[in-house]
């Protein structure tokens, strides 16, 4: 089973752009979706954004779209998400996963999970 890592949190105040990574331990095919989530302190895990990786089709959910861009790097087997124009309501552990299924936004259709990475954005 893959792995994931997910690098790039950090903190930053409203308005600023972070880049999150997920490097994944092996090849994912062309049928997987790679996927970011993130779990604000006494919140559900959310869906952000995903990709399908053979094709590269994006999906974002509406309270991200047009500020976050997913994209994938096939030879490095990566999923970056560019966050810009962050607002605090962003603040969460975001977390990257692998669906082998292909395109879902329930958390629970993800087989692999990452371990997070904090994102703070404050006002």
């Amino acid at each position: 089973q893959a792995q994931l890592v997910e690098s790039g949190g950090g903190s930053v105040q409203s308005g600023g752009s972070l880049r999150l990574s997920c490097a994944a331990s092996a090849r994912p095919y062309s049928s997987h979706v790679m996927g970011w989530f993130r779990q604000a302190p006494g919140k559900e895990r959310e869906f952000v954004s995903c990709i399908r990786w053979g094709t590269g089709k994006t999906y974002y959910s509406d309270a991200v779209k047009g500020r976050f861009t997913i994209s994938r790097n096939g030879a490095e087997w990566t999923a970056d998400l560019q966050m810009n124009s962050l607002k605090p309501e962003d603040t969460a552990i975001y977390y990257c996963a692998l669906n082998r299924n292909g395109y879902s936004t329930i958390a629970r259709d993800y087989d692999a999970w990452g371990q997070g990475t904090p994102v703070t954005v404050s006002s």
